[in-house]
């Protein structure tokens, strides 16, 4: 609460603050990138959690997820949520591409043309966008864009 007023941020304001939080050259990439993935899905939903849990307790890095997706768990239940989200982390970079079936996909069609990337099954972590192709990410992008359609 700033002011004394009782407030609530809207997530595009939430998204602003938290990127113009990180130090450059981080903030100046997580700018890029998020020109990027609004430029691939111009209309989508835009998500931006803290990283805390119901406790208030922080449990993972702050991210900005684009779009919208349900999420099917083995047990029936399902949860909506983000397709692709982006994450400041202690190194870099990271680039979650959610909905993906095939978790090595990624890894095989992407990896070794992304330049200095680690890739995961739905996780592309590097440390500034100087260091990789960026033509790669984005079609990774779109690619779990259309998977999760």
């Amino acid at each position: 609460m700033q002011g004394g007023g009782c407030f609530t941020l809207t997530v595009q304001e939430q998204i602003k603050e938290y990127i113009t939080s990180q130090p450059e050259p981080k903030r100046s990439d997580m700018q890029a990138l998020h020109r990027i993935i609004l430029q691939v899905m111009p209309a989508c939903k835009l998500w931006f959690l803290d990283g805390k849990n119901s406790e208030n307790i922080t449990v993972s890095n702050p991210n900005i997820g684009y779009g919208f997706h349900t999420i099917k768990y083995a047990d029936g239940k399902t949860r909506e949520f983000y397709q692709i989200g982006i994450s400041a982390n202690k190194t870099g970079i990271s680039v979650y591409i959610l909905g993906i079936k095939d978790n090595k996909y990624l890894t095989q069609t992407y990896g070794k043309k992304l330049g200095k990337a680690s890739v995961s099954g739905y996780c592309i972590k590097f440390k500034t966008l100087k260091d990789i192709n960026i033509d790669i990410l984005e079609a990774a992008i779109r690619y779990g864009v259309e998977a999760t359609r």
